[in-house]
This record gives structure tokens, sequence and C-alpha cells, in this order.
């Protein structure tokens, strides 16, 4: 049997063929992991893009705008006419419909696959002299493989972890073991950091920057140290690395990294700062997913960010911000959590009234409301009042060009001061210190260094980044519960957090179906 047939018959079952049938029916890739692709280091860096080219699916909305409004910090908004798909991840509901999740679960799965495939046949490939150059790209494909599984198990708790393609004996595996995934998460992320080199492509015009580097490896592996030990209870990162370990290499990043701030967090960000804005490939980069506009409005390619468009103000353009769906609106007490002269409520937050914008929710059939939506990713407009990206020839829907930030050096900075507590709380309280001398701009607003702190300014800096939900469930069901059902705004807008889900989002019932019954529900979504 040829590899691509059973390919094909793997992305029935893990992919769903929601990786889209552009995928399933290109031949020419098809045919590119046979046994008779894979000779040269420029075949092997082709199969390299395939991996990195899924990344970019992660922006049609799917983790990021799902966790965001899960947490306390968005509702679900869009249109009153819209589906309430999205007022169910909000409130925590699974009714309308049952395959809600799927993009989530069909990306991951066809990242995971696609770097078991390069990792499978590097070594078919005729390196000849360049046998670093084979290392680097296993340490890449490995750190991606990490990401999806992390991806995954970070929604759905019990994953299947594959670190092969399976073969038609396997089609219909259980979920496995935390402990399990994670090990194979952490393994590779370990591998990424102790085999990658020293070098930072977070400079303007590097044309490597979006690709992984040992500082990204690190301070991933401190991400997932984080969220593994304090969502299971357990000392260390599945038995393979220790917390010495991970403050090691997250005190590497920081120290050694060559990454810094931004001096002004509001340059971050185009639509908080268009004049002044840093780019995208500044020095607080340390991994970010890359977009460009030159799709031009072609649906087949998925250069674009389309993720933009998901949370954009409803009905139109209003002052410099471009139009969108309105979706996942923000939630006031996110707002006004910010103290005053914190520079990051007005670079993160569009406060319509305070921006002097008369935003006519009815008129624009906005639902939920809040007065409030996100700055960060927001598309902006030109001087005439045009979206740039129409204006450059591109379709607004698709064709945004902003990079998804993953991980910047502030919260490398935040997981540092975290990871440091109890053992060298000097240089604990010096990252936590950066982070708010940013905010503030001065050195007067600091606050002792503690994890109760350290949460609230991860909230702060972070926010709308996709980090907020896994935040709460990593410390435990009563505090997410308290955080998510405070209601400032009235019955619509309310929420009941069920503990009984342990914080895990429903899996898509397709994938159930399809495993026979080895795959069951999460608990509390039957």
């Amino acid at each position: 049997m040829k590899t691509y047939i059973k390919l094909f018959a793997l992305s029935s079952l893990l992919v769903l063929g929601a990786c889209s049938e552009d995928f399933l029916e290109n031949e020419p890739y098809t045919d590119k992991v046979t046994e008779n692709f894979y000779k040269t280091p420029s075949d092997a860096f082709e199969g390299l893009v395939a991996v990195y080219d899924v990344l970019q699916r992660e922006a049609y909305g799917t983790q990021l705008i799902v966790s965001e409004q899960a947490s306390d910090d968005c509702y679900g908004g869009f249109g009153i006419a819209d589906p309430t798909v999205d007022l169910q991840w909000d409130r925590f509901e699974y009714t309308t419909d049952k395959d809600m999740n799927a993009l989530i679960w069909t990306n991951s799965y066809l990242g995971i696959y696609r770097a078991n495939i390069l990792l499978e046949n590097l070594d078919k490939v005729n390196w000849g002299s360049q046998t670093a150059l084979k290392t680097q790209y296993e340490a890449e494909a490995r750190f991606l493989r990490a990401h999806f599984h992390f991806q995954a198990a970070k929604m759905f708790g019990d994953i299947v972890a594959l670190d092969h393609t399976v073969t038609t004996s396997e089609f219909q595996l259980p979920r496995q073991a935390p402990e399990v995934t994670y090990s194979l998460i952490a393994n590779d992320l370990k591998f990424a950091a102790d085999n990658l080199g020293p070098e930072n492509y977070s400079k303007p015009g590097n044309a490597n920057y979006g690709r992984i580097t040992k500082w990204a490896a690190e301070a991933y592996l401190a991400r997932t140290f984080l969220f593994y030990t304090d969502y299971y209870e357990k000392p260390d990162l599945a038995g393979v690395v220790t917390k010495a370990q991970a403050t090691t290499y997250i005190n590497d990043v920081v120290n050694n990294s060559g990454h810094g701030l931004v001096s002004d967090f509001a340059n971050l960000w185009l639509a908080a700062s268009f004049e002044n804005f840093a780019g995208e490939d500044n020095t607080e980069m340390v991994w970010a997913v890359r977009f460009n506009g030159s799709g031009k409005g072609n649906w087949d390619l998925h250069e674009g960010n389309r993720f933009q468009v998901n949370i954009a103000p409803r009905g139109g353009a209003i002052g410099k911000y471009a139009t969108g769906w309105g979706g996942a609106t923000v939630n006031p007490l996110l707002y006004k959590a910010y103290e005053p002269g914190d520079t990051r409520r007005d670079a993160t937050i569009i406060s319509y009234v305070d921006e002097g914008l008369n935003f006519d929710a009815e008129a624009r059939e906005q639902r939920q409301y809040t007065g409030y939506s996100w700055k960060k990713y927001c598309p902006i407009t030109n001087a005439a009042g045009v979206a740039i990206v129409e204006a450059n020839g591109g379709n607004f829907q698709i064709d945004n060009y902003q990079d998804y930030a993953i991980i910047r050096y502030a919260d490398v900075l935040l997981m540092a001061a975290e990871l440091n507590l109890g053992t060298n709380q000097v240089l604990a309280q010096a990252n936590l210190d950066k982070v708010r001398d940013r905010a503030f701009k001065n050195t007067t607003n600091r606050k002792t260094v503690n994890k109760e702190n350290i949460m609230e300014e991860r909230r702060l800096e972070l926010a709308l980044e996709g980090q907020r939900y896994f935040d709460l469930i990593r410390q435990d069901m009563a505090v997410t519960k308290t955080a998510i059902e405070k209601n400032p705004a009235g019955s619509q807008f309310a929420v009941t957090f069920r503990p009984e889900t342990l914080g895990w989002f429903p899996l898509p019932q397709s994938q159930i179906v399809l495993s026979n019954g080895t795959i069951k529900q999460n608990p509390g979504w039957n």
C-alpha cells in the first residue's frame, strides 16, 4: 500500500476532512509524502514549510477566540441574527452544534500528522555535509509537533498523543493519560531547546523571523511546565523536566536571548499606535505566527489572518477601526481592572464612549454590546476611512495581515517571576517590576511579587492573547468559577461555569463516532 493511501485514511479519522478539500485533493502534496520524495535537503525544507503552514489555520477563530469567550474577559458577541454557538462557548453550553470544536481538533492533528511525516523521512534525505541542518529541521518539527499537541491538550484534556503516523490497525486509538501526552511534549520541546542555536530572528527584515528558535523552545517549556504542574498538581513536567530545569530554561531566555521589551506597550499593536508601530518583527516577539495580505481575495490561499475580522467593530468602520463581525465583546470588568496610569488599558481595548465613537449597537445589530471591544489585532482604516487591507487590493475577511503573537518577552518575564518564586525572590521581583515599569512608564507602581499578583499581571499584560482561560483553570475550578461568573452587565451576560467539566471543552461528536466508542466525551458534556 502506498503511503498516500494510508494518509488519506488517517485524515478521515483524526483530521475528518475539515482540513479542507484542497488539502485532501492536492495530489502534488500527496505525492510528496511517498517514499520517492524525500531525497534532498530542499525536499526536507519543503516538508518543514508544510508543517509551519498549519499554523496559519489557527487564525480562523479557534483556540484564541474560543478560549477568550470562555474566560471572564469576553462574552460571545457577534450579531443578533448569528448562530448561537458563540454564546454557547461563553456560557458553557453544548446544544446546537455538536461539532462546535471540530476545527480545534482537526487543525491540531493536521499539524501533528505533517510533523510526523517529515520526522519519519529525515533519514531518507542525502544530507551530505549538512548534518547540522538535519538536526535543525528535526528540532523545528518536534517543537511544532509539541505545540499542536499542547493546543489540543489544553482544550480537551486527555487526547491521542502521536509520535508517528498511525497504521490502519491504529485508526481507533483511545485517548491517553495526560502524562503520556505531556511526556511527548516535554521531550520534543527539550530536544528543540537543546539542539537549536542561539540565533534570535526577531530583528527587522530578518528572513527567518517566525521560525522556531532555542529561545521559543525554552519559553514554551516553561509555559507547558506551569500549566501541567498547576492543573494536574504534579511536581515536574511528566517526569521529563524538573522545576529547577524549567527555571533554568526560562532564566536563560531572560538573560541570554537578546529579546527585550518594546519601550511603549502601545507600539506593539497596530490599532493602538499606527504612527509608532514597532513592527511585527520587533525584539519582544519571541515567537509569532506570520501572516500577509498576498492572497488578494483568493479564498484558496491561507496567507492572511482570518481571525481579525471576527473581533473588529460590527456594522462598518468606525473611527480608525475597520469593520468586522463584532465577536467576543469585552467584559467591562477587564477595562476597569486596569489601574489609573496603566498604559495597557487603552492599547488593549476600544472604549467607544471614551474615544468619542458613536457606536449604535441596535443599528449595527451587535449582540451583547458592552461598550468595549478588542483593540489588539483590530484591523484599521486609512485616512480616507477605507480598510487598509481593501485599499491594498485584499478582502477584509481573509487578507488581514497582522501576526499572531504566541510568546512575547513580557510573558517570558512573568513566567520567570513565577518560576523563581521561593528560590530567587530578588530575581522574581525584578522580572515583575520590568513588566509593570513599562506599563506605567515609571517605577512607582510596583507590587510585591507573589502568585496572586503575578496572575493578575498576566491578565492585564496578556489580555486578549489567548492565555487568560488557561491561567484560570490551572489554578483550580473554584477560582475559575468565581472569576467567570462575575456579571456586571445584566441577564444577557449571565454565565454559569460548570466545574464538572473540569475546565475542558466538549470533544467534536464526529470524532467520538469515528472512533467507534474508543473516544469518550469529556465529563459534563453528555
